[in-house]
C-alpha cells in the first residue's frame, strides 16, 4: 500500500539569446534563424535539448526558449552547454567567438526578460509596437512545429497579456522615435528638401510598409517598390501613389532614386558594390542616400566605401531612437512595477504546477486505501456483519492508513529534523497548539 515518496521535479526554464545591447551588427547576421527552416530547428531543438523549445529572432536579437523537467533529461549546466553548442554550430559560428555576445537567463530572470521584450523595454527603439507580432509569430512557429509546451505556451500568452496592460496603462510607447521616422530623419541631413527627391523600397514588408508612410508624409517625387513577389508589391505601391518593378530589374533602376530603403528576408545581399558603384556613375556622382534595415544585411557593407553614397544600418539608427528615453523614463518605470507584479504570479503558477505529480500521488494514494476499505466493508456486510460495526471498523481502517506514513515518519525522525516535520505537520492539518 505504501509508495514511494514523489518530490517534486522542478521545472526548468531559461533562455539563451543574443541581442543589439550583447552583440553586433554582423553576428546578429550570422545568428539569424530563416523563416523556411524554423520548423527544422525547431525540431533539432526539441530532441537535442528540451521537450519544448521557441525562437524568436528579429533583426535585432535571435533568442531560444527552452524548458523542461530536469528529473526527465532537462535543463540543468549541462543543456545550457549543449545549447551553446547547439546555437554555434547550427549557424557554423566559433563558440568562443559567440560566447561573449550570449546571455543565459533562467527561470525568474527568464519570465522577465519575456515580459520586458514584449512590453518593448528591450528593443533598439523603446516602446516600438512591431517585437509583440515578432513574439506572437514565434509563437506560432513553435506551436506548428509541436514544440509549444504547456509552460513556454503559459509564457508566451503571458508576455501578450503583460504587453497589452503596459501599452494600455503606460506612456512607454507614447511619441517613440521609430526606426522609420529615424531614417526620415537622417535623409532631411542629406537632402534639402525629401520633395524633390525619388525613393525606392526594397522588400514588401511591414518595415518597409511604415518607411513608406513616412517618406510618403513628406511628398517625395516619385516612389518605387521593388520586390520579389509582384502581387504583395503592387498592394504596397497602390497605398502611395507609387510604381512596381521586379527584384531583377534593380540594376536598371537603381541610378534613377536618390533614396534606397531595404528590408528583406533575403539571406544574401541584394544590392553589392559594383551595382552600386555602376549607379553612381549613372548618376554622375549625385549623392545617394541609402538604410539597410535587414538583418542579416541587403546591402554590401563595402558600399559605405564609395563616394557620395550615405549608407546608414540599423545600429547607426539607435542614437536617434533613443533620443527621448528621458522623456519615458517615469513611464518605463511604472512598466517596470507591472511586470515585477507579473513575474511573481507567473512563477507561482510554476510552483503550483511543479507540484502536480506530488498532489496526484496523494490522491491516489488515499484512492488506494478507500477503495480497499470499502471492499472490505462490503464484503462484510455481505457475509451478514452489524453494518454499525462494519462502518466504525471502515473509519478506523481509513484513518489508521491515512495517518500511518506522516505518524512513522515523525516517530522516526529526530532533532531538528524533527521540529521541522512537526512544525510541517501541524501546518497541514491545521492543528493549533
Amino acid at each position: 500500500m505504501q509508495t514511494n515518496a514523489c518530490v517534486p521535479a522542478p521545472v526548468t526554464l531559461f533562455t539563451l539569446g543574443l541581442s543589439h545591447q550583447t552583440a553586433p551588427l554582423p553576428m546578429r547576421e550570422k545568428m539569424v534563424f530563416h523563416v523556411e527552416r524554423m520548423s527544422e530547428a525547431l525540431g533539432e531543438a526539441k530532441r537535442l535539448l528540451a521537450p519544448e523549445a521557441a525562437i524568436l529572432s528579429t533583426c535585432n536579437r535571435t533568442e531560444l526558449y527552452l524548458s523542461g523537467d530536469l528529473e526527465g533529461g532537462g535543463l540543468g549546466d549541462v543543456k545550457r552547454a549543449a545549447a551553446t553548442e547547439w546555437l554555434a554550430s547550427y549557424h557554423h559560428v566559433d563558440p568562443h567567438e559567440l560566447a561573449p555576445c550570449l546571455y543565459t537567463l533562467p527561470r525568474e530572470q527568464a519570465v522577465r526578460h519575456a515580459f520586458r521584450v514584449a512590453s518593448g523595454l528591450d528593443s533598439m527603439v523603446l516602446g516600438e509596437p512591431e517585437i509583440l507580432g515578432q513574439m506572437k509569430e514565434a509563437a506560432r512557429s513553435a506551436e506548428a512545429a509541436g514544440t509549444l509546451g504547456t509552460v513556454l505556451g503559459k509564457l508566451f500568452q503571458r508576455s501578450f497579456a503583460v504587453a497589452k496592460e503596459v501599452r494600455s496603462t503606460t506612456q512607454v510607447g507614447a511619441h517613440s522615435v521609430s526606426m522609420a521616422a529615424a531614417a526620415v530623419k537622417l535623409a532631411g541631413r542629406i537632402f534639402p528638401s525629401i520633395k524633390d527627391q525619388k525613393v525606392l523600397f526594397i522588400g514588401a514588408g511591414e518595415m518597409i510598409e511604415l518607411c513608406a508612410t513616412h517618406f510618403a508624409a513628406q511628398g517625395p517625387t516619385c516612389i518605387t517598390v521593388a520586390n520579389r513577389t509582384l502581387e504583395r508589391a503592387e498592394a504596397l505601391a497602390h497605398r502611395f501613389n507609387a510604381r512596381v518593378i521586379e527584384l531583377r530589374e534593380l540594376a536598371a533602376h537603381l541610378h534613377e532614386h536618390d533614396i534606397v530603403v531595404s528590408c528583406t528576408a533575403s539571406s544574401l545581399p541584394i544590392l553589392g558594390k559594383g551595382m552600386v558603384e555602376r549607379a553612381l556613375k549613372a548618376r554622375r556622382r549625385l549623392p545617394m542616400f541609402m538604410v539597410d534595415l535587414a538583418v542579416p544585411r541587403d546591402i554590401e557593407p563595402e558600399v559605405a566605401e564609395l563616394d557620395d553614397v550615405f549608407l546608414y544600418t540599423v545600429d547607426d539608427l539607435k542614437d536617434i531612437v533613443q533620443g527621448n528615453l528621458d522623456s519615458r523614463r517615469s513611464a518605463v518605470e511604472q512598466a517596470e512595477v507591472i511586470i515585477d507584479a507579473q513575474v511573481g504570479q507567473f512563477m507561482h503558477w510554476m510552483q503550483v504546477r511543479e507540484s502536480v505529480p506530488l498532489i496526484r500521488a496523494l490522491r491516489d494514494q488515499a484512492e488506494d486505501a478507500r477503495r480497499y476499505e470499502v471492499e472490505r466493508a462490503l464484503r462484510l456486510l455481505a457475509k451478514g456483519d452489524d453494518p454499525k460495526q462494519v462502518l466504525e471498523a471502515l473509519s478506523q481502517g481509513l484513518t489508521n492508513k491515512l495517518m500511518h506514513a506522516p505518524t512513522q515518519a515523525l516517530n522516526e525522525a529526530t532533532g531538528e529534523e524533527r521540529r521541522t516535520l512537526a512544525d510541517t505537520l501541524a501546518r497541514l492539518f491545521r492543528i493549533r497548539s
